[in-house]
Order: structure tokens, then sequence, then C-alpha cells
């Protein structure tokens, strides 16, 4: 009878912990790029430098090579809706794995409500989402760090189904 009345596990339950959208560019390319996250998160976003010496690219330590953003809660799963529909909200299978699923656009102007920015041009992002389990925190922690449970990691099975079931995504 108590069986009955218990539906499913609440530590069980999938989340959207937090979405990344990340632009590679150098020099003034990065300004561009910076302007398009602010655009489209109305945050700031970080510059990423980088932290190897790659002569073939011209890269060295401390050279700024791409800027990302995070975004967490209700303006993230708004965002994620509105780039979805920038990819007609399909994805593809091999973009899924463990705990998260990435995807990029080649163009920000196919994102829907955006128009073009002549300062920017034309650019590309990439986003990726990342879910989570309640009881994550307790292996994050400073003071007192647990382990948790390879079970509590989210395999790409939940993962579509989640998407399928929330944001109507279709999978390839």
């Amino acid at each position: 009878m108590n069986q009955e009345l218990i539906t499913e596990n609440p530590m069980r339950t999938i989340k959207i912990e937090r979405v990344v959208l990340s632009c590679a560019a150098v020099g003034a390319d990065l300004e561009k790029s910076v302007k398009l996250l602010e655009i489209l998160s109305k945050g700031k976003p970080q510059r990423v430098a980088s932290t190897k010496r790659i002569p073939d690219f011209g890269v060295r330590p401390g050279l700024e090579v791409g800027t990302n953003i995070t975004l967490r809660g209700e303006t993230a799963i708004h965002l994620l809706k509105r780039l979805l529909g920038a990819v007609e909200n399909t994805l593809k299978k091999k973009q899924i794995s463990e705990n998260h699923f990435s995807f990029g656009i080649h163009e920000y102007i196919e994102i829907p409500g955006i128009e073009y920015q002549r300062e920017i041009g034309i650019r590309g992002l990439s986003i990726t989402v990342v879910f989570s389990r309640p009881g994550l925190r307790v292996k994050r922690k400073k003071i007192k760090a647990g382990k948790v449970s390879h079970k509590q990691s989210i395999p790409a099975e939940e993962i579509i189904n989640y998407m399928e079931e929330n944001f109507a995504t279709k999978f390839k």
C-alpha cells in the first residue's frame, strides 16, 4: 500500500545545471565575439587565455583565445529554447555525452529574434548544456567533500528522454 504512494525517487530527477556559450577568436575578432555573447546573454562574458604554446597557430601562453559565459536558472532555459530554434530543435545522438550535450551554431543570425549586427559580422558559437541530479553538491563542496556513486551520472538515454519531454527536441 505504501509502495503505491511512492511514485518516483526525488534524488533521481534531472535538471539543467548550466548552459555555457563560447566563441573562439583572437584580437579584433575576440571583441566581436564578446559583443555577440553580451547581446545573447545580457551578461558580461569572461575571456579565456591560453596556457600552452602552439607555434603552428601562433598561440603563446597568456594570449586571449576565446570568450565564454555561463548561464543558470530560468534565463538559461529561456535562452536554450531560442538556441535550439536555430538548429530546428534537432540534435544528433553523437552530440550527447554523459551528463551533458553540445552543439554549434554556424551563424548567430539563425537564432530566432536576433538581427544582423554590422559591427559583429558573421560569427558562430558553441553551446554546452550540463545536467545534474540532486546530491552532487556532496562531491563539490570544499569542506568534508564526499564520494558520489557513478549511479548519479546521467546517461545519454536519460538526456534524450528529458529533452524530448521538456523541449520537444528530435534526435537523428
